[in-house]
């Protein structure tokens, strides 16, 4: 791995980790193009910049790190629990589940899935939940009964939890700020757990490249993060959901060409 791949994989993703357009594909269709196989180096440089989106979440909602926020991360918690245990009691299964195909069909499932809620199930703003902190535990219980569905590669684990926040009453701009906060103990877990398998492996990357994945990133995510909730105020999901359907389309195309 370049110093020029580090970057490209590290704006990739910071900037589709938190949308919901899956991370999984993008990463794929980018190591592809760069030539990257999977080694020790690459091993350590996912867990990399996994915890740079982690910290990202962080320093972005800073204010929400408090014990006085202690009902919401009771809530977050609670929507991490479904995933937790079906991905811990199923995780060969869902290894066995990796493949482009299927990784473009969720996409662009995923997509329609999309249009659908915004054209058929959202109702009046008047209506929603526009604050995460109003979210009930039986809302976050759903969600997280939603986010199961990001075990299938090419979902997008922030699609599902956006889906299922919106089909529960929450606003665009709320269901988004819950996958962010969601994303925190469900990618730690994902770290962690790799950070443990794979933590003999840094030592043979290099760290100048890891650094500047993590820089990279961070900065990316951050961003991302921000001018996501300002694009939410004025627009819907419909074109992420296009975007999923034609990238889905493509991924097909590309791997299975007729």
């Amino acid at each position: 791995m370049t110093v020029f791949d580090s970057i490209i994989l590290g704006i990739i993703e910071g900037f589709t980790e938190f949308l919901p357009i899956s991370s999984t594909g993008h990463m794929i269709v980018a190591s592809q193009f760069l030539g990257i196989e999977q080694t020790s180096v690459t091993k350590a440089y996912e867990v990399i910049i996994q915890f740079a989106a982690i910290l990202a979440v962080f320093f972005n909602y800073r204010d929400k790190f408090t014990l006085k926020k202690i009902d919401l991360w009771k809530k977050v918690i609670l929507a991490f629990i479904p995933i937790g245990v079906v991905g811990f009691v199923f995780s060969h299964q869902i290894k066995e589940l990796f493949s482009i195909e299927i990784v473009a069909i969720m996409f662009i499932v995923g997509g329609i899935i999309f249009l659908l809620v915004e054209r058929f199930f959202i109702p009046n703003e008047a209506d929603l939940i526009d604050d995460v902190e109003k979210v009930t535990f039986k809302q976050s219980l759903w969600i997280g009964f939603a986010q199961v569905f990001a075990l299938i590669p090419g979902t997008s684990r922030a699609g599902s939890t956006i889906i299922g926040a919106l089909l529960v009453g929450l606003s665009r701009k709320a269901s988004a700020e819950f996958s962010f906060l969601l994303a925190f103990p469900v990618m730690s877990a994902v770290t962690a757990f790799d950070l443990l398998k794979h933590y003999h492996e840094f030592s043979d990357a290099n760290l100048m490249i890891l650094g500047i994945g993590f820089v990279v990133a961070f900065i990316v995510a951050y961003l991302t993060i921000k001018l996501f909730l300002v694009f939410l105020e004025k627009s819907t999901f419909v074109p992420f959901g296009i975007y999923r359907i034609l990238f889905g389309a493509i991924l097909l195309l590309w791997f299975n060409p007729i």
